[in-house]
């Protein structure tokens, strides 16, 4: 099997050759290729280059487009700080519906508008004419919560649950629409599977995430479904008490943070739900040698069981040794699902 095949098997409930090989990386990528990270999320080309240098390097199964959570928010014309070699930052104090009213006034942008928005759409294209008949490739939206944060200001936002919840579902509910719209245009130009990422949604808590977040993540999957396209659920941070939830989106792939124990989510999600993860990209990944790194998968395998990909909790840190990322290759290369040492 070749990664894409790998990975499609797994997730249309069949038997993969071997564990799938998917961690994230953005700066590592960046500088595997030797750019700096303002060139990466500004051209598709060198975002892919970059792509298919680190996937052939360490034997990905799988291309990605993830970058930065700026796009759509440039795209509505939020106010965007940028580095040289760093990711781009939304600048809170200037959020973009800063004034609820704004809200209104704004509409959906067109995906191939020519912002940044086309750039990743047709990175997708670009990876998709490179590396897709080999590899896997992954689209990427931010999710409601995510998406909420990034224009209303994660602070102001986390104060509307409180005090105007209706202003909350609108706006989740424009994020939906935008993001559906956004992930569309990726899965026509090629893409295997969308990436949707809520890191916000693990900071509010399972009471406003089970009354204002999942039912919006839910119409988000579903929508993507319906498409035809795969989800890979990633939130950021401490999910312990939303697992469950997060469980009954019907995600493909749910790709857990570090600090959420996979053998919790096995047990809240049940034996089919396909988990990735989840090592400590820092303390464990980046800063252990390469045979405390491979124990430290095999555990996470021992709690989640199959099915399973091999991956870190979250990003792959840029300055992670390249032997600590063969260490994780070389697990996945020698299990099979189903199969224990």
């Amino acid at each position: 099997m070749n990664g894409r095949e790998r990975i499609l098997s797994l997730l249309n409930g069949e038997q993969a050759d071997r564990l799938p090989f998917m961690p994230i990386t953005m700066m590592f990528a960046a500088d595997q290729l030797g750019v700096k990270y303002r060139d990466y999320v500004s051209d598709f080309r060198v975002l892919g280059e970059a792509q298919l240098l680190t996937a052939e390097r360490f034997d990905f199964d799988y291309v990605s487009v993830i970058s930065d959570p700026a796009r759509e928010a440039a795209d509505l014309g939020a106010a965007i700080e940028w580095f040289d070699d760093q990711p781009p930052a939304l600048q809170e104090d200037r959020a973009l519906f800063a004034d609820k009213a704004a809200l209104a006034r704004t509409r959906v942008p067109d995906p191939l508008g020519g912002g940044r928005m086309q750039d990743r759409v047709d990175g997708v294209a670009y990876l998709k004419q490179k590396a897709g008949k080999e590899k896997a490739v992954e689209g990427w939206v931010e999710g409601p919560c995510a998406m909420g944060a990034d224009l209303r200001g994660i602070n102001t936002l986390m104060l509307d649950f409180y005090d105007d919840p209706g202003f909350v579902r609108d706006l989740f509910a424009f994020a939906v629409e935008m993001e559906l719209g956004f992930a569309k245009a990726q899965i026509e130009a090629g893409a295997d599977l969308i990436g949707v990422g809520d890191a916000a949604a693990s900071l509010v808590g399972p009471r406003w995430y089970n009354e204002f977040v999942w039912p919006l993540e839910k119409k988000l999957v579903d929508g993507i479904h319906a498409m035809r396209g795969h989800v890979r659920l990633h939130i950021c941070g401490n999910t312990r008490k939303i697992l469950e939830g997060m469980g009954r989106l019907g995600c493909e792939i749910v790709d857990l943070d570090w600090m959420s124990p996979l053998q919790s989510a096995r047990e809240q999600m049940g034996a089919g739900q396909v988990l990735l993860g989840n090592i400590d990209p820092v303390a464990v990944l980046r800063n252990k040698p390469p045979d405390a790194v491979a124990a430290a998968i095999a555990d996470c395998h021992r709690q989640a069981g199959d099915p399973y990909i091999v991956s870190a909790g979250c990003e792959v840190c840029r300055d992670t040794p390249p032997e600590n990322v063969r260490a994780l290759h070389t697990y996945a290369v020698s299990n099979r699902p189903g199969a224990r040492r």
